[in-house]
């Protein structure tokens, strides 16, 4: 580990980092020869949700770790509320903490578990009865103080590790797959619940998931890392309609991602050449250079099923190869002529252009939704 900064021991700012409620300045983790987050700096303001987002080892866990004082970066910084406190004991961070496993004491009650931090603070008798009542009307769970949590759905003691953390006002609450053990719909609820209580509450929050569609649901910006270092960070919308990277791409939502060849260039526009002959445009998320060797991705709910090829669109003809009804939605899978498949989806209509299997179809998309990447594959 990196030597530690002198004023990091005292507690003493360094320098002013108050426009910022958290930020962390190339922040870095090894393990023995495994680098487990690469100089990571990420930034959020006062009253955000910010949702670390990536697969098992993308480096998400180690930086809440970090932020929480669980764990000592090897070097980089960590501020809370414009102090320094990359080495500063997690109990002096102000920070509130919710896990997948609820981590409430069984043989407490509900109102002891929500009292113990308050109690642990030496507040009055007084002020922790009227915060405790006042949090279990916040998530909506009034009446069951006298319960213990062995008493309660797996949704309703998820509520209760929320009310316990948000009783005490912390600065940032961090949250580290809260919902992940819980059932698909408990779990969507409980998505548009702690949404809700971030709205109402004005707090800042910091969770971590590696489910997309949860992280969707409940950011005002996402933080994409893979492999220990950050891919992308920006809003719900931005990640989905304007990805920077074919991992970003692929990972989040569905996609094609298709191979073709730069045949010319101008300004962000991108003509390409597909390896059936085609000719599209797309739009770069990068600086290209003639002939190089790309992908382009579209989603597939931007690509229509027609009866011929409009000529002003970009378009692709095949054969449709399966069709899935997912109720509301349908997929077309469709062969192109080199063998390569394209997915289509299209709200479910008794009129769909084409239903037979193995028949001739077409599909066209616009230019203005075709994303085009360097193949670094």
């Amino acid at each position: 580990m990196g030597a530690r900064p002198l004023f990091s021991y005292l507690g003493i700012p360094m320098e002013t980092s108050s426009e910022f409620k958290l930020k962390t300045r190339d922040v870095r983790k090894t393990y023995g020869s495994v680098v487990a987050l690469e100089g990571t700096s990420i930034e959020m303001a006062e009253g955000e949700f910010l949702t670390l987002l990536g697969p098992s080892g993308s480096g998400k866990t180690t930086l809440l770790m970090a932020i929480a004082g669980l764990n000592d970066p090897d070097s980089g910084e960590i501020w809370i509320d414009g102090k320094l406190v990359t080495y500063t004991p997690s109990h002096q961070r102000g920070l509130g903490m919710v896990f997948q496993n609820y981590a409430l004491f069984p043989h407490l009650s509900v109102y002891e578990n929500i009292a113990f931090p308050l109690r642990m603070r030496k507040e009055g008798e007084a002020i922790i009865r009227e915060k405790v009542q006042r949090v279990l009307q916040t998530v909506e769970l009034p009446g069951v103080e006298n319960r213990l949590p062995s008493e309660l759905s797996g949704g309703q003691q998820q509520r209760i590790a929320l009310a316990r953390c948000f009783v005490y006002e912390p600065s940032i609450i961090l949250m580290d797959e809260p919902l992940g053990a819980l059932d698909k719909k408990l779990r969507d609820a409980l998505q548009r619940e702690i949404k809700h209580l971030h709205e109402d509450m004005g707090i800042t929050v910091l969770y971590v998931t590696h489910d997309q569609e949860e992280a969707m649901v409940m950011s005002d910006r996402i933080c994409l890392m893979n492999e220990g270092s950050i891919q992308q960070i920006g809003s719900p919308q931005d990640l989905y309609f304007c990805p920077e990277s074919i991992f970003a791409a692929d990972f989040l939502g569905e996609s094609n991602l298709l191979k073709a060849t730069v045949t010319q260039i101008d300004v962000e526009t991108a003509v390409l050449s597909c390896t059936d002959g085609r000719l599209i445009k797309g739009i770069a998320s990068s600086p290209l250079k003639k002939d190089q060797n790309v992908r382009y991705m579209i989603r597939p709910e931007n690509v229509s099923a027609c009866k011929s090829p409009d000529e002003s669109e970009n378009n692709a003809s095949g054969t449709l190869k399966e069709v899935i009804m997912i109720g509301q939605i349908t997929k077309y899978f469709i062969e192109l002529s080199d063998g390569t498949e394209m997915v289509a989806t299209e709200l479910t209509d008794s009129s769909s252009v084409a239903t037979n299997i193995g028949s001739s179809i077409s599909f066209t998309w616009s230019s203005l939704d075709t994303r085009v990447f360097p193949d670094t594959g």
